[in-house]
């Protein structure tokens, strides 16, 4: 199994036409990086946002990603050379299933695959029987089993929604007392049917940090790490977001570190899917925990994560487009040497008020900042769209990422901080202390 995608080969097919489907932060940043690709003439974005047409060579779709007849009819009429799936939900319903039915190159795991994020219990139960380190857990189907766990181990847990809850089904709690509660309201219907099997987790303790690797079903390829900020204030207090801000790569892991991770978690995470007849071409997003008892997976994503992915693909070369070519092709051997820039990158997400229970919508944006002019600095939307006048206004809680590069965290985070400056909307929110945990500090593990 490969670590590192080979030489540059001209073996690969034509890439001219590429799709994204999604609309967030995540799809904008990968449009973005994908047309810097010489050879990729447009990148299609459906359904987009009000960001996607002012970059360059990327026209968006007015189509949802839930409709996958429509996406499949665009592609085919199109003639598209590469369908790039963004998020968790089109994945998990099997929509790369029926576009490589339909002949189509996608990269995103099938639906057998996308259980890695769709179903925490499957993937504590496959991390359980190939020996990947994680956290002991144990699955309740209802408030009697979930309590009963409780009474036995008689400790603060991490309580989890089993499906797919955008990011926000988790709660680690404090006390006993705090645990009982997560566990009534995820019964109750808090978290819809993502909430009819939880999976209850000893707490760990320790840093965090996102790993990425691009699989083409038998090889990975490693990218960069992330770190996210979850929480919605500053001190990482609050409720749990989306994601606050990024930064990559993250320093808490130096290179005979990362090596263990490949050794002791992504490659046995392949190896048990392959194992599963599971052919996974697409991301592998292990987010860990560094434990004085060494990495844990805490969970898995079956894409990019958001706000991770914008801190990222700044950083990746050109060739990207052509690397997650060569692993939906699943011939990552054939993928160009992927270049990986120096510089550190920040990223920090501006919020509406409300957000993330109640976010505020429809109203105006105002961006001064001149792109071209700040370059490093990148703006990604995420929560916009144009109005019938034209107009950019708000339509999500995230409305936008923004992202900038430096020789170190401080200069990177000092410009991201000056940018957000001239980008102003109605009860604009974001936090200020992001990266607090890597600036002037060396790597740990």
């Amino acid at each position: 199994m490969n670590n590192e995608a080979s030489h540059p080969s001209n073996s690969l097919p034509s890439l001219q036409k590429v799709l994204i489907v999604g609309g967030g932060g995540r799809e904008n940043a990968l449009a973005w990086a994908i047309a810097k690709h010489k050879k990729v003439e447009a990148v299609y974005v459906a359904p987009g946002n009000g960001g996607t047409k002012k970059q360059s060579s990327c026209h968006q779709l007015a189509i949802e990603e839930s409709n996958d007849e429509e996406l499949l009819k665009t592609c085919i009429s199109l003639k598209i050379d590469l369908v790039v799936i963004g998020g968790e939900k089109p994945l998990a319903s099997g929509l790369a299933d029926k576009f490589r039915d339909a002949g189509l190159v996608v990269f995103g795991p099938g639906k057998n695959g996308a259980q890695l994020e769709a179903s925490k219990k499957w993937a504590k139960d496959l991390m359980a029987e190939a020996g990947i380190p994680t956290a002991r857990y144990w699955a309740a189907n209802n408030k009697p089993e979930a309590l009963d766990v409780l009474a036995k181990i008689n400790q603060p847990l991490v309580v989890k929604a089993d499906g797919l809850a955008s990011g926000k089904g988790v709660r680690v709690c404090q006390s006993i007392q705090e645990t009982r509660e997560a566990i009534e309201e995820a019964f109750a219907g808090k978290f819809g049917e993502a909430g009819t099997t939880l999976v209850l987790e000893e707490c760990l303790e320790g840093p965090e940090v996102s790993v990425f690797a691009i699989s083409d079903g038998e090889n990975l390829t490693i990218l960069p790490t992330a770190q996210d900020h979850k929480r919605l204030l500053e001190g990482d207090k609050g409720p749990n977001t989306g994601g606050m801000g990024a930064y990559a790569p993250a320093k808490v892991l130096n290179s005979e570190g990362m090596d263990h991770i490949k050794e002791t978690i992504l490659k046995p995470t392949l190896e048990a899917l392959n194992k599963r007849n599971i052919n996974y071409r697409g991301v592998i997003y292990a987010g860990l925990m560094l434990t004085n008892d060494g990495p844990k997976v805490i969970e898995y994503n079956c894409r990019f994560g958001d706000p991770e992915c914008q801190a990222l693909m700044p950083l990746l070369g050109p060739e990207l487009a052509q690397l997650l070519q060569a692993a939906a092709l699943g011939s990552l051997k054939k993928a160009p040497f992927l270049k990986i820039s120096p510089l550190m990158s920040a990223c920090v997400v501006a919020t509406t008020s409300g957000y993330p229970h109640n976010p505020k919508k429809g109203d105006l944006v105002s961006i001064q900042l001149d792109e071209k002019k700040d370059f490093p600095i990148q703006l990604f939307h995420s929560g916009t769209k144009l109005s019938k006048e034209g107009n950019l206004i708000t339509s999500g809680g995230r409305v936008l990422s923004i992202v900038a590069q430096g020789a170190n965290y401080n200069d990177a985070f000092n410009l991201v901080y000056e940018a957000i400056k001239e980008v102003n909307f109605d009860g604009i929110n974001y936090r200020k202390d992001i990266g607090h945990q890597i600036r002037n500090i060396d790597s740990i593990y």
